[in-house]
């Protein structure tokens, strides 16, 4: 299954490690630190150019690649998006 983060872009499902809301999780010093070191190295991908609201973080499976997706949409309308897709996965 995949979960679409906005524009054009669609993940795994499998691959996702963590849904997190840039407001609250961008309080600490270290996540901050790695979104920075993440977007130096390459690992981010930007899914708007609208103000961003949450981040997910994904490791490939098969090639162990780490990749920060910054979506505009936020962490609970991914959930519900989610949630949606295992309802209708699992009738």
């Amino acid at each position: 299954m995949y979960l679409h983060l906005g524009q054009d872009v669609l993940i795994k499902k499998d691959d996702i490690i963590g849904i997190f809301d840039m407001e609250t999780s961008t309080i600490a010093k270290a996540t901050r630190n790695y979104l920075a070191d993440s977007q130096k190295t390459g690992k981010v991908v930007t899914v708007s150019m609208e103000m961003p609201k949450s981040f997910v973080l994904c490791c490939n499976r098969k090639t162990h690649k780490i990749t920060v997706y910054v979506s505009q949409i936020s962490t609970s309308t991914l959930l519900k998006r989610t949630v949606y897709l295992e309802a209708i996965y699992n009738v």
